[in-house]
């Protein structure tokens, strides 16, 4: 069969642009796709919002598809293997009450779930800013994470949201940048209070606690929520992140109806 070059260059843009577009106004705008950051996604597509996630790396899953240190293992707690074992993620038992799951398959089954539940997931793309109106954060200001990198003056563009998420990790970049911008968060001292030492126990209940909304119209979760509000990280155990990816999703679902 035939292969016109050109054509396979429409090809994409045609598909692309389509879904874009489609995009730029939606129910939910998940800043970072790591594991709190995609089960949120799927639990909100599949009640029937729209999502679109933005992540700045070629590929989503963040921290989770190296498990322990490039071990490709991962631990999680009972209370959290139903979120895995939800997308056919193969679950051990192992000692301690805790379970393991290969790192890999978790991610990539995590990410199928997402995607399957209708959330479109953009990569290469970072926030650089927040759309804020009437003291309310209601959508992303995101470019190219090559314009981002290369340290070009090139103006970005912006998606529309009902509720956004900030799933970025460790950096709590969206928060970081409403700090900045609107000058309190909901936290004792009004700012990211920044990420404690590691302490596995306190950090995944933790997690789960922290998860919520931090500004009007603004959520975090996952490590970031640790992160903002002085938590300790938890290393390569990830069923508090888990947990609350599922827990934001619940909170944006009672808050939007």
């Amino acid at each position: 069969m035939p292969i016109n070059d050109v054509e396979v260059t429409r090809n994409i843009l045609d598909r692309f642009f389509k879904e874009f577009r489609e995009h730029t106004d939606v129910d939910v705008a998940i800043a970072g796709a790591g594991p709190a950051g995609m089960v949120a996604a799927r639990k909100l597509g599949n009640a029937g919002k729209k999502v679109a996630i933005f992540e700045r790396k070629l590929s989503p899953g963040g921290g989770m598809w190296g498990g322990g240190m490039t071990f490709p293992v991962i631990v999680v707690q009972k209370e959290s293997k139903h979120i895995l074992e939800e997308v056919g993620v193969r679950v051990t038992e192992a000692s301690g009450g805790q379970y393991t799951a290969d790192s890999v398959e978790a991610t990539a089954k995590l990410l199928a779930g997402a995607i399957d539940a209708g959330a479109r997931v953009f990569n290469t793309m970072s926030v650089e800013d927040v759309m804020m109106k009437e003291g309310k954060v209601c959508g992303l200001v995101i470019n190219w994470s090559a314009v981002e990198v290369a340290g070009l003056h090139v103006d970005p563009l912006t998606i529309g949201a009902k509720a956004v998420i900030d799933a970025t990790g460790h950096p709590s970049e969206v928060c970081h940048i409403v700090q900045r911008k609107a000058g309190k968060l909901s936290t004792p001292s009004g700012k990211v209070e920044g990420e404690k030492s590691m302490w596995a126990e306190v950090g995944e209940q933790t997690v789960v606690e922290n998860t919520g909304e931090v500004f009007p119209g603004l959520f975090v979760t996952g490590m970031a929520a640790n992160a903002v509000h002085g938590a300790p990280r938890m290393g390569p155990i990830f069923g508090g992140m888990l947990l609350g990816g599922e827990k934001v999703a619940r909170q944006i679902l009672e808050e939007l109806g």
